[in-house]
């Protein structure tokens, strides 16, 4: 048998020091280590979806949704994308106030649902200009309770028609998607497409009329309804965009609108230097002189940008295209 380390008069005393509170006891075990608490059962977000996959969809969306914006409802408000955020879904409730236009959908073939929230200023302002306006749509005071008319409800799914197409197609390059509208509220808190502590993924587009009327659209998934494809967001990110043939397409259609814009131009013959007294001392039958250039020049909108042979074709006054003016020449 090994013999004991200590002596039973040595025990004695250690026994009568603990008794006594003499001799410290529960002095904790690693007490300098630095720890945080952790709940098992919540999510974290540093381990699963990139929110910056997010922002390239949601870059995807502006640009294409202002425009079946205007072609249903004849009005083009400036939209803004923030940050994409991750907050749990009790303190993101905590900052709305009904009555708001807040609309559960399902983006199958992901789990569960989603909400698309519309602040009722975006509705009042695209009422107005639907029927003509100029998109003030003024609100006053709204009780909590007020329901949204016919007409309103009217705007309400326009919009999210609008924003359904647009989001599918934003998408697709990642995940094809189909959206369904599941449900309607005015209340936030009745909405719930998720746990309190639940994170959720919050976009949000800021919106402004050109009266200046702001609002904004949220767009919010649960967290864990979007884990599930994290790594295809993961690998479009990492590959780039991965959507060329959408920007393609959003280049021409820009190419072509700027291509139709109207431009005013002129032929400059000559110039001639002066003084402000001269030209105030100018009469009627007055002549100037000046030397005749080989080549007028082509201004659009002022900017001087080809150099032209002035002459006829037939009964009117043309002029032939000679050369192109390098830029910032004269």
């Amino acid at each position: 048998m090994v013999d004991n380390l200590l002596s039973s008069e040595e025990l004695a005393a250690l026994t009568e020091g603990v008794n006594d509170g003499s001799i410290a006891v529960d002095t904790g075990f690693n007490t300098a280590a630095r720890v945080k608490k952790h709940d098992l059962a919540s999510e974290d977000s540093s381990l699963g979806v990139n929110t910056s996959s997010i922002d390239m969809i949601n870059e995807r969306f502006i640009r294409t949704f202002r425009l079946a914006l205007m072609e249903v409802l004849r009005t083009s408000p400036k939209i803004n994308p923030t940050k994409v955020q991750v907050v749990k879904f009790g303190d993101y409730l905590r900052e709305l106030k009904a009555p708001l236009s807040v609309n559960v959908i399902r983006m199958n073939p992901l789990r569960g649902f989603s909400t698309i929230l519309i602040d009722p200023s975006v509705i009042f302002s695209s009422l107005d200009s639907f029927f003509g306006g100029f998109g003030k749509g003024t609100l006053g005071t709204l009780s909590a309770g007020r329901m949204f008319t016919p007409m309103e409800a009217r705007i309400i799914n326009m919009i999210l028609d609008a924003a359904f197409k647009t989001l599918r197609e934003a998408w697709a390059p990642i995940l094809p998607l189909d959206f369904e509208l599941v449900s309607q509220e005015i209340n936030p808190q009745f909405a719930q497409i998720a746990d309190e502590n639940d994170l959720v993924i919050l976009s949000r587009f800021e919106t402004e009329t050109p009266t200046q009327n702001v609002g904004f659209i949220d767009i919010v998934h649960p967290y864990v309804a979007l884990k599930p494809v994290r790594e295809l967001l993961r690998s479009r990110l990492q590959a780039g965009d991965g959507n060329e043939e959408s920007d393609k397409a959003w280049r021409d259609e820009l190419e072509l609108a700027v291509g139709g814009a109207s431009l005013d131009s002129r032929v400059v013959l000559g110039q001639i230097h002066t003084t402000f007294r001269a030209v105030e001392a100018m009469q009627p039958g007055d002549i100037l002189h000046f030397k005749k250039p080989e080549l007028a020049t082509l201004q659009p909108n002022g900017i001087p940008a080809f150099e032209v042979r002035i002459g006829t074709v037939g009964a009117q006054v043309a002029v032939q295209v000679e050369r192109a003016v390098a830029p910032g020449g004269k």
